[in-house]
């Protein structure tokens, strides 16, 4: 048996030597040139399926100090990109989102995927988007990257008038009619009313897993650039946008609808403005809730919240230089107004909690343009003075790429 194996191994052997033998020829007939371009060519085809790909992420670090207690160290999130290019004209997006570092049942922790869709760009009026994408209400909900907004954590208004992130999963057209007007329209799975609060608002009724389509919804917003579409050169940057969300509230996880009914509107107005070392910015929003029944005791008829910032780029460009060179710094101080109580229905109380006012001022330090560090001093003011203010410190680093 040895001797059979021991030759049935050379016969192998001798056959791939033959085989590579007649081959050979054929090989050394090609030019040095020739070997060049193909290896060239076979390296621009590996870097074109290369360029098909875009990855990136961000995330952030929170240290927050209250009084009452509760400080803590908060990995918050971290958040991976994922991009691929069909051809130049279908488009893949997605971003994965751990949150608080770790996940575990009953933990707060969470892994989700907050965005997932593809879009085809038929033409700069018209392209199609299919997926789960960002719910188009306000400013920080879709531009909520940490080195993109002032402060440690996000504004209050976007925890609790239009939480942040809210995605949602449906089907919708965008599209640029100019360089200064914009626009995008979806239908998309709606809210589940079973999960509003009279004091944080419709933060609970968003679905991240499998919504339901029982009540779907429709939103869009239009932005326009006003100097861009009368065609000013200018320094200064101003744009206006205008929101809309329309839809109904009996919706659940994987089509098990709760039982409850009504409809909800939202309308929201935002805008940003930059003049040299100034930023303004400023977002309204007004939710109505309509014939609404098997809620919890307290839900507002209708809800509002707006806030305005002030942001001033202070450092001095004779310190950007070697390591700085491209270095920024702000000073911000915000206003937020916020009333998930604004109008209740008739013989209910309102929740005390439900009506403050946040004052926020505090530092963001750019070393580069997408890495930042902050700090920021925080008082929340409820109007019932039965219920204590809280003052709050924040430090952070947050960080995109």
């Amino acid at each position: 048996m040895r001797i059979f194996k021991t030759l049935v191994f050379f016969g192998f052997f001798l056959a791939n030597v033959t085989l590579a033998a007649a081959q050979a020829p054929q090989e050394q007939t090609l030019s040095i040139e020739e070997r060049l371009r193909r290896l060239e060519a076979q390296l621009k085809a590996q870097q074109s399926t290369d360029r098909r790909f875009h990855l990136g992420g961000y995330g952030e670090i929170h240290g927050n100090f209250k009084s009452g207690g509760g400080d803590q160290v908060d990995f918050h999130r971290l958040v991976f990109y994922v991009g691929y290019d069909f051809s130049n004209w279908i488009k893949f997006s997605s971003e994965i989102e751990l949150e608080h570092a770790f996940v575990s049942d009953g933990s707060d922790g969470e892994v989700a995927l907050e965005q997932g869709y593809v879009d085809f760009l038929l033409d700069p009026k018209l392209n199609v988007r299919i997926g789960r994408f960002l719910t188009p209400l306000g400013i920080i909900n879709q531009h909520h990257e940490p080195p993109s907004f002032n402060g440690v954590e996000r504004p209050v208004f976007s925890k609790y008038i239009i939480p942040t992130t809210w995605p949602s999963d449906g089907i919708g057209v965008f599209g640029r009619f100019s360089r200064g007007l914009q626009y995008e329209f979806y239908i998309a799975g709606g809210l589940d009313g079973s999960g509003f609060d009279p004091v944080k608002g419709i933060r609970g009724g968003r679905i991240t897993e499998r919504p339901s389509l029982n009540d779907p919804a429709i939103m869009g917003r239009i932005d326009v650039f006003p100097l861009e579409l009368a065609g000013v050169a200018s320094d200064h940057l101003l744009r206006t946008g205008i929101s809309v969300y329309a839809g109904g509230i009996n919706n659940g996880n994987e089509g098990d609808d709760p039982d409850v009914s009504g409809d909800i509107s939202i309308l929201s107005a935002d805008f940003e403005y930059t003049y040299s070392r100034l930023d303004l910015k400023g977002v309204v929003a007004w939710e109505k809730i309509d014939d609404k029944e098997g809620l919890k005791q307290g839900v507002a008829d209708e809800i509002l919240g707006w806030y305005l910032e002030g942001a001033v780029h202070w450092l001095p460009n004779s310190w950007k230089k070697g390591r700085l060179a491209k270095s920024d710094s702000t000073v911000f101080l915000r206003y937020e107004d916020i009333d998930t109580q604004y109008r209740m229905p008739q013989g209910v109380e309102e929740d005390p909690k439900g009506e403050r006012s946040v004052w926020t001022t505090g530092i963001g330090f750019y070393p580069v343009p997408n890495l930042v560090l902050k700090m920021d001093y925080q008082i929340v003011d409820y109007a019932d003075s039965s219920v204590n203010d809280e003052y709050k410190w924040n430090v952070g680093i947050g960080w995109q790429f």
